[in-house]
């Protein structure tokens, strides 16, 4: 028998599967999707089966076995390896990155090189040395020790061999468990033979006699039943009690909450969206719905339904939110409506959670897997239901291979188990909705909220007036009067800030210089805790100078607008406030998001101060007030979706005010008050301002009217990332047809990220039949040539920015 094995090494060379034989012994358990252990090269690696035959056209005395088999079950069902092939296709990218990215990163294997001592008498006494009394040691060991050659040396000889150990990067837990004996008589005999002096042990036979409960922890024996670990001992030796490891799930830690589900009466619109989406799921078929609904429509309602009629029809659900930060607040809502058949998939855990919550999931012991981006992969086998809520968030996209979309995986997904998808938001992608436009999707609109509440007042405050006016805070003053009264009347409050840290820059009044980072082409930003200046694009930290590092002046001052600057800006204007602030900063350790956001939910703070990850998802009746202090953050990037990300983040942090019962207001701060992005959020007109930003698109040549392939080129040499970069793009306009656009190559706008330029190319087309394999080209030609020259190419076929 031969196996076909994509083994775990990301080169082109290795791009492909290997043949090898299958031992005898292996032969039943051998099957397509389990991982193995090969022999590659003069190492072992890991490597997943692909494909099962009896014959091979290769000569098979040259083929070598396959040491082990690691899953008697396989960890990749027959459905993601398909999956891998689009993916490795539609992504470009390695097949063995296709197929990691379906496995949590506790599946995945880890190498660790050790040198085997065979002869000692053969090597010299400085190397002996390193040994010790061991007979192994860790090649590092080798490395640090300045004794590389020697080895290589001893190696060609045979008088000390190299073994590679392949170690997975979480196991299961397991507790040790007490199991009492079943022959009853048994234990009956033993208690009456006990001598008077056994008193311990006959009071711990008498109490596991009285227990319904067959298997007990020692805490329990001891806790419960009084004992002491030496009484269990002297059971287990008289073979009253048996030891044994039992394997359990580490509990994710969730914080008490006092709620309860709550069942909304349903709209006719929430009615009628359900309607449609139930008769997809009886007829089998592979819809993919755009709900588009204002926010606090009741969108998660109709989730909850959705999901309800699956599982009642034996099937399973994906439930994908675009934020971390959303997850605690969603998956509580569902726990709450499903009990123990969720599990939750997300950056925030633990490897071992992760590995345990995969685990469920790949087990069928949970129905619904509530989770960010890659919680698309779960391995479901009979989905019913895939969803994904603000469908319009980048980060549903990822940015290293495989660059995938989860959109994309999820219709994919969908047309395999002839399940509807739903992609829900108050303001869809121009692309999804021009689909929807089109019936390429169906579209269902929700156009009033679930209480039929209104829409809170936005005021747009122009802060040139402000300037004007002398006032230089960051705070209007209509939006400072409206946080007093708000505080006054206990109500609570949003601040929304797209930035972290404390200011965006440091600059010199003197001579200009902006303190920029070393490694990239970027401003460092001002930390005030710990005084530190950091890169947020490659982690980079230096101390805040005390002069400026050009002109050795002291007049070194901070400029722009951070969240810990907004934060000591509200101690001066409202120091009686309790504030909570959310950001990356504050939510480094693990369960932050949730302790924040409860809290909050809680009314333990009158304002919650925040960048991105506050303004969706979050439901709490008290806020009554939103502020914005800055609504040209995104406005003024250099990206052609630049506008569509104000009018979305403007819109979405308007709807976390007045959700309930009280109304709501909203104070947006903007240097640009006519425009039409921010002047269209006031009132949450999305066609208005689909139908405008759709002429600029179809004006400028841009999405949804063409597709976009983002080539770059990067090297530690300007030079020479500028002359590759040429050279792609000649290549690319020389090889794609006349229609297709190949524009620049240009300097990223972002040109230097840690050490190394960064030139680009945009291929704009509306149909390119022969865009994939001209692409594979050029990715062979960089592969076998350009990269010996330290030459980096990514290509991203669907860019969620340029950049």
């Amino acid at each position: 028998m031969i196996v076909e094995v994509i083994v775990d090494v990301s080169a082109y060379p290795i791009d492909r599967p290997f043949d090898y034989i299958v031992p005898e012994e292996l032969e039943t358990l051998v099957e397509r999707g389990s991982r193995v252990h090969v022999p590659f090269g003069n190492r072992k690696v890991q490597g997943f089966i692909t494909n099962v035959k009896e014959q091979t056209d290769l000569d098979e005395s040259k083929l070598k076995e396959i040491i082990s088999i690691i899953d008697v079950e396989p960890v990749v069902t027959e459905e993601l390896l398909e999956l891998s092939k689009w993916l490795t296709n539609k992504t470009l990218c390695y097949e063995i990155d296709a197929l990691q990215v379906m496995l949590p990163a506790a599946l995945r294997a880890s190498y660790k090189k050790n040198i085997k001592l065979i002869d000692p008498s053969a090597v010299d006494e400085q190397f002996l040395t390193v040994f010790g009394k061991k007979d192994v040691v860790s090649y590092d060991v080798i490395e640090k020790s300045g004794l590389l050659r020697l080895m290589k040396k001893y190696l060609i000889e045979g008088s000390v061999q190299l073994e590679t150990i392949i170690k997975q990067q979480a196991k299961a837990k397991t507790i040790v468990k007490y199991t009492i004996a079943t022959d009853k008589e048994f234990i009956v005999n033993q208690l009456k033979s006990l001598t008077k002096q056994a008193v311990k042990q006959k009071e711990l036979i008498e109490w596991l006699l009285l227990q319904e409960q067959q298997s007990f922890t020692s805490q329990e024996l001891i806790e419960f039943a009084k004992s002491s670990n030496a009484t269990i001992k002297a059971l287990i030796d008289k073979n009253i009690l048996e030891k044994e490891q039992e394997e359990v799930y580490r509990e994710i830690t969730s914080l008490d909450y006092q709620d309860k589900d709550k069942r909304f009466q349903l709209t006719d619109e929430q009615t009628y969206a359900l309607a449609s989406i139930d008769q997809a799921q009886q007829n089998a078929e592979n819809t993919t719905f755009l709900l588009h609904g204002v926010t606090g429509s009741g969108k998660t309602e109709i989730y909850l339904n959705t999901i309800e009629k699956a599982i009642s029809d034996g099937k399973q659900a994906i439930m994908l939110v675009p934020e971390i930060s959303l997850t605690p607040q969603m998956t509580r809502r569902f726990k709450l409506r499903f009990g123990n058949k969720v599990a939750v998939l997300h950056s925030g855990l633990s490897i071992g959670e992760k590995y345990d919550e995969w685990r469920k999931i790949w087990r069928g012991e949970v129905s619904v897997v509530v989770g960010a981006r890659s919680a698309i992969f779960a391995p479901f086998k009979n989905l019913g239901v895939i969803i994904l809520d603000e469908e319009h968030e980048s980060t549903y996209k990822q940015e290293d291979n495989p660059r995938y979309h989860a959109r994309d995986v999820a219709i994919w997904r969908s047309a395999f188990h002839k399940c509807p998808v739903i992609l829900g938001s108050a303001t869809p992608s121009l692309e999804s909705y021009a689909r929807a436009s089109k019936g390429v999707y169906s579209l269902l609109t929700l156009r009033q909220r679930a209480k039929e509440q209104a829409l809170p007042t936005v005021h747009v405050v122009d802060m040139r007036i402000e300037l004007k006016n002398g006032n230089r805070s960051m705070f209007s003053v209509d939006l400072a009067d409206a946080v007093r009264e708000k505080i006054e009347k206990k109500e609570q409050i949003v601040l929304f800030l797209n930035k972290r840290g404390f200011s965006s820059f440091v600059l010199c009044r003197d001579c200009g210089t902006v303190v920029e980072c070393k490694q990239c082409d970027i401003s460092l930003t001002y930390h005030r805790a710990g005084e530190q200046l950091k890169c947020h694009y490659c982690g980079h930290e230096e101390p805040v100078p005390r002069q400026c590092p050009e002109c050795m002046s002291d007049h070194i001052r901070f400029f722009g607008t951070g969240t810990q600057k907004v934060e000591e800006e509200i101690d001066k204007l409202f120091p009686y406030a309790r504030v909570l602030r959310m950001d990356v900063d504050t939510t480094k350790t693990k369960g932050s998001h949730e302790r924040i956001l409860k809290q909050f939910g809680d009314g333990d703070a009158d304002i919650l101060l925040g960048t991105q990850m506050i303004a969706k998802g979050l439901d709490f009746p008290n806020i009554t007030l939103v502020g914005v202090l800055n609504a040209d953050t995104t406005l003024h990037l250099a990206d052609f979706r630049a506008a569509e990300k104000t009018f979305q983040l403007l819109t979405q942090v308007s709807g976390r005010a007045g959700r309930h019962d009280k109304e709501g207001e909203v104070y947006v701060q903007t240097y640009t008050p006519e425009h039409y992005a921010v002047e269209l959020s006031k009132a949450q007109l999305y066609e208005p301002f689909y139908h405008k930003e759709m002429l600029i698109r179809k004006q400028y040549e841009y999405p949804p009217f063409y597709y976009l392939t983002l080539v770059q080129v990067t090297h530690e040499n300007v030079m020479l990332a500028s002359e590759y970069a040429k050279l792609a793009t000649d290549w690319l306009r020389g090889n794609l047809s006349a229609e297709t656009m190949v524009v620049g190559p240009t300097a990223s706008a972002i040109s230097k990220i840690q050490n190394r330029y960064r030139y680009q190319c945009l291929i704009k087309y509306k149909k390119e039949p022969v865009l994939i394999e001209k692409l594979q080209q050029l990715i062979k030609i960089y592969r076998t040539e350009w990269m010996k020259k330290g030459v980096i190419l990514t290509i991203d076929l669907d860019p969620s920015t340029i950049l």
